[in-house]
């Protein structure tokens, strides 16, 4: 055998070991996924305070980084960046349900043309063989950006947690599904 093989094989020896530890985190989600269903209203909350975070954050580090660049046109534009950014995570917590219905509305516009994308370039591929099913992924990204845009402003107080509950329940599921194949 080889030394990559070896170190591949050495990696998933001891992945296996730890199959356990993916069976906990899965359950754990799986809970975390069915508190965030309970209280859609919460659990939108919460998500737009993370982006209001990892904004803030990536506004003070790019006004960090304008401070390290040698031009003064540069230094305005990476500092005005920075500015913008700090400024919209500040906005996501001084007003969490302004920020949810803007989210939300960006998350059903980028929904409804990713999915009209989609459903073109499955077209374009007709003689291809599996085009149908990206034309059908695209019919259904786009027609769940019309139901949201449809319910917008209204339903912006649920979607975003609606939308973090089923990511925590899949990721869960999908944690507890591979910890139970390392333990085979």
């Amino acid at each position: 055998m080889t030394l990559h093989g070896d170190a591949l094989k050495d990696a998933i020896g001891q992945t296996r070991a730890k199959w356990g530890w993916f069976v906990g985190l899965g359950v754990l989600l799986l809970i975390l996924g069915g508190i965030a269903f309970g209280n859609l209203f919460i659990a939108t909350v919460a998500s737009v305070y993370v982006v209001g975070w990892l904004m803030l954050m990536a506004g003070i580090i790019e006004i960090m980084h304008a401070f390290g660049v040698k031009t003064w046109s540069r230094f305005f534009y990476w500092l005005l960046s920075g500015l913008l950014y700090a400024v919209a995570g500040f906005f996501a917590f001084y007003n969490p349900l302004l920020a949810s219905a803007v989210l939300t509305f960006l998350l059903a516009v980028a929904l409804l043309a990713s999915g009209v994308l989609r459903a073109w370039v499955g077209y374009r591929h007709r003689p291809e063989k599996g085009w149908g099913w990206l034309v059908a992924a695209g019919v259904i990204s786009a027609l769940a950006g019309l139901v949201i845009a449809m319910g917008w402003p209204v339903n912006s107080v649920w979607v975003l947690g609606l939308f973090l509950a089923v990511d925590l329940i899949f990721q869960g599921w999908a944690f507890i599904a591979v910890g139970l194949a390392l333990k085979k």
